[in-house]
């Protein structure tokens, strides 16, 4: 697993930062990201689920937002 905390950037920093760690994220592989900033803990898994990854949102408290993204192989 892959763990980014990303509570100290506001939007869209978050999102370009999941965006290359997805890059180079290896098939099978899990990421888990820490957002706090409200644009981008609405941004962010909204893109994910339009890109088709699977996304687990927890929250740890009131104002941490975790995400585990799961690489799902595209297939042809």
């Amino acid at each position: 697993m892959v763990f980014i905390d990303l509570t100290a950037f506001r939007c869209p920093v978050p999102l370009v930062q999941v965006k290359l760690a997805l890059k180079k994220l290896p098939a099978g592989e899990t990421l888990e990201v820490a957002l706090l900033d409200h644009g981008s803990r609405r941004d962010v898994p909204a893109f994910l689920e339009k890109r088709g990854y699977l996304v687990e949102c927890t929250q740890d408290d009131h104002t941490c937002l975790k995400l585990l993204i799961s690489h799902v192989p595209h297939t042809q």
